[in-house]
């Protein structure tokens, strides 16, 4: 039967950590109800937690629950000596107490980012947790311990974030921290301003200019006649031959 259990518990704690990202240690809100359980069925909570859940393990608790406890008086001395032995985690209402099952569903929040369980034997408590998502939820029946299987919330939350309709508080704040890594983490003042993004070159404006065509000579008036200027050459006179007679030849002699 130990066994048994013990996969049950196997199988659950797997099914957190996948979707929820929990992690060693384990964190467990511990109230007055669960000490006085285990108190009842002498169970060693800090023996046999870290065994049940096969990790280890980090049993808080309170002021409230503290508080608590001591306003029941005498009959739950034994639970409260108990529950002193945990941490104590800071809440909201150091200086007004409030009731534990309050306190503790405060601490929880509507996301659980802390990765607590809760070990609980209020039934109003018990319900509560049951409509967060990602709470592991434990109690004592029949002198064990047990974790209790993935309610209905937390299964429907897997099932919308695999769908594609979630994004989960691990995702939401490893984005954020991508976004201050790079620098991309915009302030308060600036979001609402819009930067105007150099767009690329207009693609007309790189093309070659085109040459213009030279314009066409203006046509001549019509009845002015065209001057042509002609070279004069001039004519070379020449001489006529001379033509010597015998006579004349022999006069000279």
């Amino acid at each position: 039967m130990k066994i048994k259990r013990q996969k049950h518990a196997k199988k659950h704690i797997s099914f957190f950590k996948y979707n929820f990202g929990l992690r060693e240690p384990f964190q467990i809100l511990i109230d007055g109800t669960f000490c006085q359980a285990a108190l009842k069925n002498k169970i060693q909570i800090k023996e046999q937690m870290p065994k049940y859940l096969m990790g280890e393990v980090q049993l808080c608790t309170t002021n409230c629950a503290l508080k608590e406890l001591e306003s029941l008086g005498k009959e739950l001395y034994g639970a409260k000596l108990i529950l002193q032995r945990f941490q104590i985690r800071k809440c909201d209402h150091m200086k007004d107490p409030i009731a534990a099952s309050l306190c503790l569903k405060s601490m929880l929040g509507d996301s659980n980012p802390h990765h607590y369980f809760v070990a609980t034997q209020d039934q109003d408590l018990t319900a509560s947790v049951k409509n967060i998502p990602g709470v592991p939820l434990m109690f004592i029946i029949q002198n064990t311990m047990v974790l209790d299987k993935p309610s209905p919330k937390s299964q429907a939350h897997v099932q919308a974030r695999q769908a594609g309709q979630l994004v989960t508080v691990e995702q939401q704040q490893s984005i954020r921290a991508l976004k201050e890594q790079q620098g991309l983490q915009e302030s308060t003042e600036r979001r609402g301003k819009k930067r105007k993004r150099k767009g690329a070159p207009n693609p007309l404006s790189c093309l070659k200019k085109k040459k213009k065509a030279a314009a066409p000579p203006p046509k001549a008036a019509e009845g002015q006649r065209k001057r042509s200027r002609h070279r004069k050459h001039k004519a070379t006179i020449r001489s006529p031959p001379v033509c010597v007679t015998p006579a004349s030849a022999a006069v000279k002699e």
